[in-house]
């Protein structure tokens, strides 16, 4: 009895403990855990690529400096565009605009995290986007920077902007919080 009983205790303390913690991503130095209200979006960090914006956006990140920043420019089966302090699509961070890192090789496809810019290539800062859709027309335009590994269901839920004002959100959804994987709370 004694024995049944040290057997059911066991069984019982096993059903109470801990869940393992989830493992971190296999490169957690190039993750970036984007919070929406939607959901999760993980992205892997591509340096091969472009590794000075790569570097930028990472320095970003560590400084807080995409926490509370909207989704100002939406466009339904193309893109969603944030990383504007300002929101209208003109903004920037302090640090100083980047020279293009562009690439042939690799396709802008669904998931694509490229970096926004004006119309000189070498003015990228902090706005990026996220595709929704495969677009080749900004293969070998755009500079690649990542890519959403998980959470594109959350992406795709983004309130979707004005198609006769360029995508641009009235009451855009926000990041609520964004940061490396490597420091993840």
């Amino acid at each position: 009895m004694l024995r049944l009983f040290s057997i059911l205790a066991v069984m019982t303390i096993g059903l109470f403990a801990a869940a393992p913690a989830q493992a971190a991503p296999a490169d957690a130095q190039n993750t970036v855990y984007l919070e929406t209200q939607y959901g999760r979006v993980t992205i892997k960090l591509r340096p091969d690529l472009a590794p000075h914006h790569v570097q930028q956006i990472k320095t970003l990140v560590k400084r807080g400096f995409y926490n509370g920043i909207v989704f100002h420019r939406v466009i339904d089966g193309f893109m969603a565009q944030t990383g504007d302090p300002t929101g209208t699509g003109t903004g920037g961070s302090d640090l100083p605009d980047i020279k293009a890192e562009f690439t042939n090789k690799t396709k802008f496809v669904r998931g694509t995290v490229g970096m926004a810019r004006s119309s000189d290539p070498d003015s990228a800062n902090s706005q990026f986007f996220i595709m929704y859709a495969p677009q080749p027309s900004l293969d070998g335009q755009y500079t690649i920077v990542g890519q959403v590994v998980s959470g594109m269901d959350a992406v795709d839920k983004l309130k979707k902007g004005d198609e006769a004002n360029n995508g641009m959100v009235t009451d855009p959804d926000k990041i609520i919080k964004m940061q490396m994987a490597t420091g993840a709370k």
